[in-house]
């Protein structure tokens, strides 16, 4: 009969106390290899996202995503509302993506990252450990009375909180509204742009609000991407996971002691000293199989190697492994799911950059003006139409002229030669002239081409209705 621990291990999670309370976590500094080499990940990414929507690319933002005014740049390529199609298809792309590698590497994305994890780990973190220290410390310190020593150092660390918040706004913000943008509101003063005031206090207290207090519930909790791992993932799966075999073999896992035959008594190499738990972000232990709190982050794989090593032991005992490699000692696969994956995704991509490379730099819309009826000139038929042409390049257009591709007619612009800025939008009202025996329908389809120096750069349809009555 199972002991009432075993059946009852998982049925709640670390971070709720048994009265319902929030169970703080306060993780050990993990060292080891895996940590420096997430730390060189986290600072590249780190720099990635603080620069990169104040890098320039032909003039143009490298990343820009602003919805209000529908302006998007992405690696300094200009995309339009139009190109809706390719913004989605780029996100089916990075689904795709994110669920090949959670099928090959687990939650690997969650640990090495995902936004969350960086912040949280990489920069709030480390400022708590160096003003308040290790989790001991922490401990001591939230459980001590207010005195001196509590108010300052937990005043100096808030204030650290709210500035760093306060940063991560301003440049989040610039993503949403273009860093030249945000630039010249700082400037003007914050008086000047309450809008923008307002809206750096929201997302500053919405962060500080993350990364201060929610912190580790935001991935147990509010993301839904560690439940969704659970059909992602299968025996093949490459995890952070616990060698039960060797940790556990006949007897079970079993406090250390030196010189003792642990074989001969049956003991796994699973010492039970727990650090892999106390280095835990989430408060899980990994022991207890892959569960959906697990990032991946590998903290418990570098305490436990340290303790290995203390011990004379083998290391990995944790370690990157699949359950197939674990229990049947089997190697990687590329399985017929992972093959279905890999297929999917290379036709995505080739199809994004077929698209992409047939995108034309000008993109052009004929309307009719509403309400506006068709005239009679002796025997030719006159429509009025507005006529937008969106510049997606980095270039100007100038002189820019228009003329009928599909029907013999003449074409007015009203304003002359027409020019369109880089990454702009230019209007025009346009007269069509057509004589009527080069119509055949009373409501025909006529082509437009719009032309730089004599060379068609875009063409576009619109309706042409006329009296013109055909048998």
């Amino acid at each position: 009969m199972m002991s009432e621990d075993t059946e009852s291990f998982r049925d709640s999670i670390a971070t709720i106390t048994k009265e319902g309370k929030r169970n703080y976590i306060y993780p050990k500094k993990p060292k080891g290899k895996f940590t420096n080499y997430r730390n060189i990940v986290s600072w590249f990414l780190l720099a990635f996202f603080i620069l990169s929507p104040f890098i320039k690319v032909n003039g143009n933002q490298f990343l820009l995503f602003n919805i209000l005014e529908r302006k998007f740049s992405i690696f300094g390529q200009p995309f339009w509302p139009q190109d809706f199609y390719l913004l989605v298809l780029s996100m089916l792309i990075g689904v795709v993506f994110v669920i090949f590698f959670t099928v090959i590497f687990g939650r690997i994305f969650c640990g090495w990252i995902c936004p969350q994890t960086i912040f949280m780990e990489m920069v709030f973190r480390k400022i708590e450990y160096a003003i308040e220290g290790d989790r001991a410390q922490q401990i001591k310190l939230a459980k001590q009375e207010w005195n001196t020593e509590k108010v300052w150092k937990m005043t100096l660390k808030w204030i650290i909180f709210f500035i760093i918040s306060f940063i991560i706004a301003n440049v989040f913000l610039a993503y949403l509204i273009g860093s030249d943008t945000l630039i010249e509101h700082i400037t003007d003063g914050p008086m000047q742009h309450l809008g923008t005031l307002v809206k750096l206090v929201i997302f500053t207290l919405v962060f500080l609000f993350v990364f201060a207090w929610f912190r580790e519930q935001v991935c147990i909790i509010a993301c839904p991407y560690g439940r969704l791992q659970g059909v992602m993932l299968d025996g093949n799966s490459m995890l952070v996971a616990y060698d039960h075999k060797r940790g556990e073999k006949e007897n079970g896992r079993n406090k250390f002691r030196k010189d003792e035959n642990r074989e001969e008594k049956g003991f796994g190499d699973c010492i039970d000293c727990r650090q892999c738990v106390l280095v835990c972000p989430t408060g899980i232990d990994i022991r207890n199989g892959t569960q959906l709190e697990c990032i991946n982050c590998t903290a418990c794989i570098d305490a436990c190697d340290e303790i290995m090593d203390k011990v004379e032991f083998e290391p990995g005992l944790i370690r990157y492994a699949s359950e197939n490699n674990i229990t049947k000692g089997e190697n990687f696969k590329f399985t017929p799911r992972i093959m279905a994956y890999s297929v999917v995704l290379m036709l995505l991509l080739i199809a994004l950059t077929a698209l992409i490379f047939v995108r034309s730099d000008l993109e052009a819309t004929a309307l009719r003006i509403p309400g506006q009826m068709f005239s009679t000139r002796g025997d030719t038929i006159q429509n009025v139409y507005t006529v937008k042409i969106v510049n997606k390049t980095s270039r100007n257009f100038n002189n820019l002229k228009i003329d009928l591709v599909s029907n013999t007619g003449k074409i007015n612009v009203l304003g002359g030669a027409i020019n369109v800025p880089a990454t702009g939008l230019s209007e025009q009202t346009l007269f069509i002239n057509i004589h009527k025996k080069d119509l055949v329908k009373s409501k025909e389809d006529i082509e437009i081409g719009i032309y730089e120096e004599g060379k068609l750069v875009e063409t576009t349809t619109t309706s042409f209705p006329s009296p013109v009555k055909f048998e």
